[in-house]
């Protein structure tokens, strides 16, 4: 790990979950109050919504965002080009969201924080998940990418242009190996039932990058839905752990914004990072004033005692 006076502090993330179309301006007004340090987007802002992305970007915190498999979803499949409700020959929409978001967007790319003394690296964009390598026509002529192979090395190429030693890994799927039940973070809710659903790429990448000596606090992703499909006797585990320490975090916690009782709330994860460990991760649901309704504690670090910020 890397010692410097920009981690002997609490530095604050918020991981923004899975949009599906549900960002408002009050999101912004939130983080800006929560006082977070930097905000990370999952991706899946929604069916191809530029009009989200373009919000999103213009976001006034520091943040970067990973794209997820809906933000594609018109354009990279056979499916999904029979059903396009715009005219593809005259509207790119992919390449509308790459371009509104390339200041923040670290798919296949990473990003510098120097305030905060480490990188973002991205995972593979607009990922389906799962151990099959689909939509090769898609990754090829927008990335130049042709199999989970050439894809990690991408990831990795990333990492190790990384301007520090400690690393995120922000993705729209989680790596494989985080458990294969249904209920497990990556895990195949859907029939048949169980499997491992992440992403072999990003997990071989990580791999290496821990490998070369980088630290890597924390890998947080959403795509697989806190809310499982087979059952609704329980959630999705929505954290795990790996034996050096790495925080491993499902933000996907959808929908994300809903009513309760008259009140609207709103949730985030939240990622507390001290001298580079993760001490702290939560779900918060925020209400209209900005103030934290509700906290679910995920994850506290077994040993390491957190001075916490306010939170609200």
């Amino acid at each position: 790990m890397t010692e410097g006076n920009n981690q002997k502090h609490v530095i604050k993330i918020a991981v923004v979950g899975d949009v599906h179309d549900q960002w408002e301006e009050e999101d912004a007004r939130a983080l800006a109050h929560l006082g977070v340090d930097l905000v990370l987007f999952v991706g899946d802002f929604g069916n191809e919504s530029v009009e989200v992305v373009r919000a999103i970007a213009c976001l006034n915190i520091p943040k970067a965002a990973v794209f997820g498999n809906h933000d594609a979803w018109y354009t990279a499949t056979e499916w999904g080009r029979k059903k396009c409700p715009y005219d593809r020959r005259k509207e790119d929409r992919v390449q509308e969201q790459l371009d509104l978001m390339r200041e923040a967007d670290v798919g296949y790319s990473k990003l510098d924080f120097p305030q905060l003394n480490l990188t973002v690296v991205g995972g593979r964009p607009f990922s389906w998940g799962g151990p099959e390598w689909k939509y090769n026509q898609f990754y090829q002529e927008r990335f130049g990418v042709s199999s989970l192979e050439k894809s990690t090395e991408r990831i990795l190429a990333a990492a190790q242009s990384a301007a520090y030693e400690n690393l995120i890994f922000l993705g729209h799927n989680g790596p494989v190996g985080l458990g294969a039940r249904p209920e497990d973070p990556c895990g195949k809710d859907w029939e048949p039932i169980g499997g491992d659903f992440g992403d072999p790429d990003l997990a071989e990448a990580i791999a290496q990058t821990k490998q070369m000596g980088k630290w890597v606090p924390l890998v947080t992703f959403g795509h697989m839905h806190h809310h499982l499909r087979h059952t609704k006797k329980y959630l999705r585990k929505a954290v795990c752990t790996s034996p050096d320490g790495t925080v491993y975090l499902n933000a996907a916690s959808v929908p994300r914004i809903v009513g309760h009782g008259s009140e609207i709330q709103r949730n985030f994860s939240l990622v507390l990072l001290q001298e580079g460990v993760v001490s702290q991760a939560s779900l918060v649901w925020v209400g209209e004033d900005c103030a934290i309704a509700k906290e679910q504690i995920l994850y506290r670090h077994p040993e390491q005692a957190v001075m916490q910020p306010a939170l609200s």
